[in-house]
This record gives C-alpha cells, sequence and structure tokens, in this order.
C-alpha cells in the first residue's frame, strides 16, 4: 500500500531535530548501518526498505516503499535502501558505577564523525561506557550514528555533565587520566582494568572544570612536525596501552 501524504510528511519532518527530540525518535538511512544495529540486536520502532535492502534474516519485515516514496521520506539527496526509526532511550549513571571497568568520557567532541569512531573504538577496546559531555555531538545523529557502525548498539552511552562525575571518581581513588600534550608519555603507562579516559576537543582539549578533575595527564609522543592527533587517533593510542597484556 503506498504511504498517504500524513507518512511521508511525518517522516520528512523528522529532519528537524527540534522533532526527532519532541517525538523521541532517531532517523537511519545507512542501509550496511540499518542491518549491522538489526544483527546486533537493536530494535526499530519503524523499518521502510525497497526490494533491495539487503536486511539480514533477522530483521523485521519492513514496509515495502518504492524508491520514489523512500526518495520522498529521506533526509539526504540520495536516499539509502532504507529508512529506519529508532525510539530515543538514554542511559542514567548509577552511584558509584564508574568504579567497574574502564570509562571513556568524551569532553566537547562536537565532529559527528570523531564521536562515532570513538564509539568504535570504545567497543573495541571493551569499554564498559561513554560519558558523553550534553555539548558533545548528538548520540542520536544519523552522523555519530553511521560513524559508529553497529558499536551505537554495543556500547553503553550516557550524556551527563563530566565534571562533578569525574571528580567523584577521582575523589574515591579511581584513577582519572587525561590526554594532554604536557602528559608523560604513554609509553610509561601500566594496564588498567578500572579508569576513566577523558579526551577533549582536537581544538581546546578538556574543559577547564573537567581539567581539575583529572589525576593524571598522558601524552603520546610526537617524533614529527604535526601540531597534534585527532581525537579518535589519540583515544586509541592510549586505550591500546590500557589494554595491553
Amino acid at each position: 500500500m503506498p504511504l498517504t501524504k500524513a507518512e511521508i510528511s511525518r517522516l520528512r519532518s523528522l529532519q528537524d531535530k527540534k522533532v526527532r527530540e519532541a517525538a523521541g525518535l532517531y532517523v537511519v538511512e545507512n542501509a550496511k548501518v540499518v542491518a549491522e544495529l538489526i544483527a546486533a540486536g537493536h530494535a526499530f520502532a519503524e523499518l521502510y526498505a525497497t526490494g533491495e535492502a539487503g536486511l539480514p534474516a533477522s530483521a523485521p519485515e519492513p514496509v515495502r516503499v518504492t524508491e520514489a516514496e523512500l526518495a520522498r521520506i529521506s533526509h539526504f539527496p540520495t536516499p539509502s535502501a532504507v529508512f529506519a526509526v529508532g525510539r530515543m532511550q538514554r542511559a542514567e549513571l548509577a552511584d558509584g558505577e564508574l568504579a567497574g571497568g574502564l570509562t571513556l568520557a568524551l569532553d566537547g567532541i562536537q565532529d559527528p564523525g570523531n564521536a562515532g569512531t570513538l564509539l568504535r573504538l570504545a567497543d573495541w577496546f571493551g569499554c564498559a561506557r561513554v560519558l558523553l559531555s550534553p555539548d558533545s555531538a548528538d548520540l542520536f545523529s544519523q552522523k555519530v550514528i553511521n560513524a559508529s557502525m553497529g558499536s551505537f548498539a554495543r556500547v553503553r552511552v550516557v550524556t551527563t555533565p563530566l565534571a562533578p562525575v569525574l571528580a567523584a571518581a577521582r575523589a574515591g581513588g579511581l584513577p582519572v587520566l587525561g590526554a594532554d600534550l604536557a602528559g608523560e608519555s604513554v609509553h610509561g603507562l601500566a594496564a588498567l582494568a578500572d579508569a576513566v579516559l577523558v579526551i577533549g576537543s582536537e581544538g581546546r582539549g578538556p574543559s577547564p572544570a573537567v581539567r581539575a578533575a583529572v589525576s593524571r595527564w598522558i601524552t603520546i609522543p610526537r617524533h614529527g612536525g604535526a601540531e597534534s592527533l585527532n581525537a579518535a587517533v589519540a583515544a586509541g593510542i592510549v586505550l591500546a596501552a590500557l589494554r595491553r597484556a
């Protein structure tokens, strides 16, 4: 059955962040990412697809639409073969939760591609959770979800003001590490099972309030002329050091 004008209008309106937030919905249009999320056990509230969608066998039966209909509801000039709508679920941090496992804390990471890649790194290195400052990229942005691939479904992400949470963790004796050019070499860092790694924006680094909560600064020794490293690259190197056997 063809999509009605009202259905098309509703789905198109989800391009607007305010509309998405009010409805508690987000959209994913990348067919490969949708397939990875479904394979990871992620459930979507609505699923629309053409006959060439390539969804996994575990996917629920989508609403079949024509390419023309998909082009009308798509948020991109060149639509994918899939249009998926999910319900936003925001996790909350439990008291004392940071004491167990590695935590990646992202302070002001505003580039969606970087934010999504950092979620993939957290997934790769088995971080127990990711803390996302409120001024970081929107977790439910298509760009963040696409860059994270299936990790969006596997990583526990909590959006929260970082300074008070990290200050409490440090006061409780948990190592709170920060990446900074003035820190000690990452090569001298011992493996840690329980710690927080703070990654700030490439432009300004961690905010002053977050800096005050860091107990130890770590740097990646520079041997060339580059001014800085991409935030995700830096995080990957430090996490590898923390996870080495």
